[in-house]
């Protein structure tokens, strides 16, 4: 069942005087709870895509359609609360608020949406990642691979059904990185959630179901089309 897909998408950008098109004409789509890499070189457009399609940045043009319906159709305050409530982000740099602990980390997408934290689902999540006797602790004072398990708990606290993760494994050494891909995607499985994961790791790529390779801002292979 399909629950994300864009059309004809497009973002150009004004360097100087010429016109870059970081995305140039893509239509892909998505399936719930399917586990997607977004793979290629530096500067192919792959961060673009995946900040187009979570409303992070708005296209030149074309669509992207969540659930069925446009994104353009949404104004600036419904695409925040969309975001907020329905898509998760775990990024290169973990972003987490260094004055909060770990766990008040974790509900802060909850608080911000004035909701009452579901504690059994957060139980559930934070047991998943093995963070339980990191909630305590201030960032400061976790290593990269702790803050990441953080970070991937509060993107998933408002049951997303988009996780959308931009170089997640970057700033890892190669165990915590491959520790992180894996939680991503038990977590993907356990909880039904899609997983658009951008890096330019080849290894990190293959462990997904589906490798999406950019070039240019055009889509040059996609295993889904390859298939059978």
């Amino acid at each position: 069942m399909k629950i994300l897909e864009c059309t004809s998408l497009t973002k150009e950008y004004i360097s100087g005087e010429n016109t870059v098109k970081a995305v140039d004409d893509i239509s892909v789509s998505f399936d719930k709870g399917e586990f997607c890499a977004v793979t290629g070189p530096s500067g192919s457009g792959k961060s673009t895509l995946l900040h187009l399609l979570s409303s992070l940045e708005a296209p030149t043009a074309g669509d992207i359609i969540y659930n069925d319906v446009k994104l353009s159709n949404y104004n600036d305050n419904q695409l925040s609360i969309l975001r907020r409530r329905r898509f998760g982000f775990v990024f290169q740099a973990y972003n987490l608020v260094q004055e909060l602990t770990g766990y008040e980390n974790i509900l802060l997408p909850v608080m911000l949406d004035g909701k009452k934290p579901d504690e059994e689902y957060l139980n559930k999540i934070i047991d998943m990642l093995g963070i339980r006797d990191r909630l305590e602790h201030q960032p400061s004072a976790l290593s990269g691979g702790q803050q990441q398990r953080i970070a991937i708990a509060r993107a998933l606290a408002n049951k997303p059904s988009v996780l959308f993760a931009d170089e997640p494994t970057g700033n890892l050494d190669g165990k915590s990185g491959r520790e992180v891909l894996s939680l991503l995607k038990y977590a993907g499985k356990e909880l039904g959630v899609t997983l658009i994961l951008v890096t330019h790791d080849l290894h990190v790529a293959e462990q997904a179901e589906r490798v999406i390779t950019i070039e240019d801002g055009r889509i040059v292979s996609d295993t889904k089309n390859s298939e059978g």
